[in-house]
């Protein structure tokens, strides 16, 4: 039986609130780059000391222009290289730590690298692992680069549940990342938090069990099952939680009714959400009706989040968006109506102090 993900989210917040330097309360853009508004200007200039998140790819799993397509919406991206926007992936970069990971392990993990390098250069913040949410092709097919054909990594860790963990290494040609020692499997459990700053191993979060931050760690990365179609693994989302604010990431869910938490109460206790928008709304798959697809429909996630407060609003990015999607063109009459509900649309090189 799943334990309620807000429970879990309340109790690593407390610990987090424990923290010297919380502020209570703190959400919404405040220090956000990448966002609308002066903050975004004013934190661009100076280089980040604290953990943040920093957006890679926005993308659903084939990119946009998506291979194959050549219809009006997608021939802007074939004709201009600058439209192109690679799958979904995050980074958690931590400077104290000097650490950085990547959240995905993408088909555009060459030129994903390439922008973390810039924004954290690996002298300062090296790669020191990579957490998958699941085994769908633009969440973890990346990992073909670390082989010995291309980077040759050498035991870089890989952060995955357990049928995740299974079908890497029992299934070529991931199963041989294994064997060449390119990647090493850590494993992760539903609801159980991972501490990066310190290292330590991963125990469980269960509500008041936590007083104080004991193990002095800044960040913590916690796994939750989500419901999605689940062919060759389990799918989580993520809690990561810093010092002074934590992020919900789900890039792949089904309908929110399915899921047994409620994405309304749960938004409400972290201060940032970047939430599955796979799919605009109804019309955008001719001949299909999109009440059928699985994922939730922005226009959906927006009308069940419609009666939270603007603060709380503004806590949510819409990512992971199919190449039909209209977000994806920040001049659209549906980016625009996002804007002015009070949400947010991620895109590449928007950075969440932690």
């Amino acid at each position: 039986m799943y334990i309620k993900v807000l429970a879990i989210v309340a109790s690593v917040l407390f610990s987090v609130a424990a923290m010297p330097g919380f502020a209570s309360g703190a959400s919404g853009p405040s220090g956000v780059s990448g966002a609308s508004g002066p903050t975004a200007t004013a934190t661009q200039s100076k280089k980040p000391t604290g953990a943040y998140l920093y957006v890679l790819g926005v993308a659903q799993d084939a990119g946009y222009p998506q291979a194959g397509c050549y219809q009006p919406h997608c021939m802007p991206g074939w004709q201009d290289p600058l439209l192109r926007r690679g799958a979904t992936s995050i980074a958690l970069v931590d400077p104290a730590a000097k650490a950085k990971y990547l959240f995905e392990a993408t088909p555009n993990l060459p030129a994903q690298l390439y922008d973390l390098e810039v924004q954290a250069p690996s002298a300062e913040t090296p790669l020191a692992g990579i957490f998958l949410t699941h085994a769908h092709m633009g969440h973890y097919g990346g990992l073909m680069f670390l082989g010995h054909e291309a980077m040759g990594a050498r035991s870089m860790p890989v952060y995955a549940m357990p049928r995740m963990q299974d079908y890497l290494s029992t299934n070529g040609p991931w199963s041989q990342l294994v064997a060449y020692n390119n990647i090493v499997l850590r494993p992760l459990q539903h609801n159980v938090a991972v501490s990066l700053s310190r290292n330590i191993a991963p125990r469980k979060i269960a509500p008041n069990n936590i007083t104080s931050n004991d193990n002095k760690s800044k960040v913590t990365v916690t796994p939750f099952l989500v419901p999605h179609r689940d062919e060759f693994s389990e799918t989580v989302g993520y809690l990561i939680a810093g010092a002074n604010k934590s992020a919900l990431f789900i890039p792949d869910i089904n309908k929110w009714s399915i899921w047994e938490t409620d994405i309304a109460e749960i938004i409400q206790t972290v201060d940032y959400a970047l939430l599955d928008a796979t799919f605009f709304g109804d019309g955008e798959l001719p001949g299909r009706d999109m009440s059928k697809v699985p994922h939730p429909l922005v226009t959906e996630t927006m009308e069940a989040l419609a009666g939270l407060s603007a603060e709380h609003r503004n806590k949510l990015w819409f990512i992971h968006m199919n190449h039909t999607n209209p977000l994806l063109d920040a001049s659209s009459e549906e980016a625009a109506l996002v804007r002015a509900a009070g949400f947010n649309v991620a895109v590449e090189g928007t950075r969440l102090p932690l």
